[in-house]
């Protein structure tokens, strides 16, 4: 099969495309024809991209771990899915990505692709829902009518933590550029503040919850607004090595589950979540799209179109 592979990382990345042998189930997994990935920049960071699970170094992975498609073969043991299934979900960080043709997973990793999402659509929404859906719901146990600041809320996980904080009865304050105001209060916030104008720390108090996608001095400045016996939660990248214990503990990294991708699949077929894409690229624009240099409109994520390998 066709693959895209990283032979060059940060601050320069490159990814070339190298045939592989296609992938063959283990017991208890599938393997998925892919159809659309979305992309992730940051993954150029993470451990499991240049280290082996034994963290030993690893060379030429292959990226994107968030994906729709369809399933292509099935492993022994596995029952509950069948070829042909169009499917979208997450799988390993240590194992090879969704940039090719086929990629292995887990069945309790992916749900049916939401009726009525084209491939590129559905595979925006697996890791930005399950982050907004763990950080809020069980990392931060937000109840209904609780008061939440949502840092970051036109971004891919932000968007998602603004509606589900929304439908769940929260009262949601959210910070975004000026131009994005209006599509926040769409999303369902009922504030949105000009991150750049008057500082957010003047003019909210009293929060039950911080969620945070943004990091470094928003985090910092956020404790103040919390009232007593507040909680914060963030996913920003550079949280889990600062020197802060607070931070340390509130951040935290999204998991798999095919229980709440079944349940956010839901919330979509019923038209109370909504992705948004940024832009669908083919796959020759896969360097640009990691290295932040194609064009784009800066809300949602960037997709890239697996069309073109095969």
């Amino acid at each position: 099969m066709k693959a895209l592979r990283l032979v060059r990382s940060v601050p320069e990345p490159l990814l070339v495309e190298e045939e592989m042998p296609r992938p063959q189930p283990q017991p208890g997994e599938v393997v998925v024809r892919v159809r659309a990935v979305a992309v992730t920049p940051t993954e150029l960071l993470w451990y499991p991209t240049s280290h082996t699970r034994d963290g030993g170094p690893r060379n030429a992975a292959v990226l994107g771990h968030e994906f729709s498609g369809e399933i292509a073969e099935c492993g022994e043991g596995v029952t509950d899915s069948a070829i042909g299934q169009e499917v979208y979900g997450m799988n390993d960080w240590f194992a090879e990505g969704a940039l090719a043709e086929y990629c292995v997973t887990r069945p309790e990793w992916i749900a049916n692709k939401p009726r009525g999402l084209s491939h590129e659509e559905a595979a925006s929404v697996p890791m930005s829902a399950l982050t907004a859906w763990q950080g809020l719901l069980e990392r931060g146990r937000l109840q209904p009518a609780e008061r939440v600041l949502i840092h970051g809320g036109a971004g891919a996980v932000g968007m998602f933590a603004v509606q589900l904080a929304h439908t769940h009865g929260a009262q949601v304050i959210t910070t975004v550029s000026a131009s994005d105001i209006v599509l926040a209060k769409s999303l369902g916030a009922d504030d949105a503040l000009d991150y750049r104008g008057t500082p957010f720390e003047d003019c909210v108090r009293e929060i039950d919850l911080v969620f945070d996608t943004v990091g470094g001095d928003i985090l910092r400045r956020s404790w103040q607004v919390l009232k007593p016996g507040g909680r914060s939660v963030t996913v920003a990248v550079d949280s889990e090595s600062e020197p802060d214990e607070r931070v340390r503990q509130a951040f935290f990294i999204v998991e798999p589950s095919r229980t709440q991708l079944v349940e956010v699949g839901k919330l979509i077929e019923a038209g109370k979540l909504q992705t948004v894409l940024d832009t669908v690229l083919p796959v020759s624009a896969a360097t640009g799209a990691y290295a932040g240099t194609v064009a784009r409109q800066g809300r949602g994520k960037l997709v890239i179109s697996t069309s073109q390998l095969g």
